[in-house]
């Protein structure tokens, strides 16, 4: 019936796997979980042991990083059911109920069903405020609203769909990058994928301080662009993508660019301390992918 997929880099799974697990059981279905070590070098005799006590659990190993959207396609390939429930390693179900209220859903119309995303209500460290602002402010989102655009907020981290349609769509990611989920977002939009977005949340624990946050967001800005100029994009519901086509269709993107070029140390400076601006992040994106085209 389900087959539990988790990609795993340098992070201890035993508590998430526990639980995905009892739950599973105590669901009475026919289930698998399947981890792949993507490349770690930490935790992994420590995965390795936790997993190996455990039923209908299995590791598969892969000696170099191959990036999450590889390592789904593998986890993919391995699996033995229909309906795949894909989990990133950093997360725990908020509901004890989570493997259940996924299952609602399988005999449904609806063919990929996405949980959300939460955070706990705990001040993150002064380093980190960057990303846990992020995810408090856009990603934390109800499902009543995400349906309203259901191809918009697409988490990788939590989502139950149908092998054969991720198949499809993952297949055609080729790249290795931060931030692919635009992208796998638009491939469900253009296929005219039915999406669901339900009230079945996971925590994000896996918190990246902010140097190496900003860092990521440059990386899939980069990407966003690269994908939009080689025209992969056919449909998106990217609202950055969207403001920055429209501000390059009147020449309105050489000034976003200009800002950028003026001001980037000084958003930078906010963005890196202890209490970011929301409206800056989407400022500096903005910005940054005016100027990054135009500089390409």
């Amino acid at each position: 019936m389900l087959s539990i997929l988790i990609p795993v880099y340098n992070y201890s799974i035993s508590s998430l796997v526990e639980d995905i697990h009892k739950q599973a059981t105590n669901a009475k279905i026919n289930f698998e979980i399947i981890c792949i070590e993507d490349g770690s070098t930490k935790f992994v005799d420590i995965n390795k042991a936790f997993v190996d006590s455990l039923d209908h659990t299995s590791i598969i190993y892969s000696n170099k990083n191959n990036g999450r959207t590889k390592s789904r396609q593998i986890l993919s390939e391995h699996s033995n059911f229909n309906w795949l429930l894909f989990l990133d390693a950093d997360v725990m179900p908020k509901s004890d109920k989570f493997i259940v209220k996924h299952l609602e859903n399988i005999n449904s119309n609806y063919e990929a069903i996405y949980g959300g995303f939460a955070y706990k209500n705990i001040k993150p460290q002064k380093n980190k405020t960057l990303r846990y602002n992020f995810g408090k402010n856009f990603e934390e989102v109800n499902a009543k609203k995400r349906n309203l655009n259901p191809y918009q907020i697409v988490i990788s981290a939590n989502f139950l769909i149908k092998k054969s349609i991720f198949s499809k769509i993952n297949s055609q990611i080729k790249i290795k990058s931060y931030g692919l989920d635009v992208f796998f977002g638009g491939l469900l939009k253009e296929y005219k994928v039915n999406v669901l977005h339900i009230n079945n949340e996971v925590y994000h624990f896996g918190i990246e301080d902010n140097k190496v946050y900003l860092n990521k967001v440059k990386e899939f800005i980069s990407v966003l662009l690269k994908l939009y100029n080689d025209r992969m994009f056919f449909e998106h519901s990217n609202k950055l993508l969207s403001v920055f086509i429209n501000l390059k269709k009147y020449k309105l993107n050489y000034f976003i660019s200009l800002f950028y070029q003026m001001f980037n140390k000084v958003m930078e400076r906010n963005l890196l301390g202890s209490k970011p601006n929301m409206f800056i992040l989407q400022l500096y994106k903005l910005s940054y992918i005016c100027y990054k085209d135009l500089d390409s």
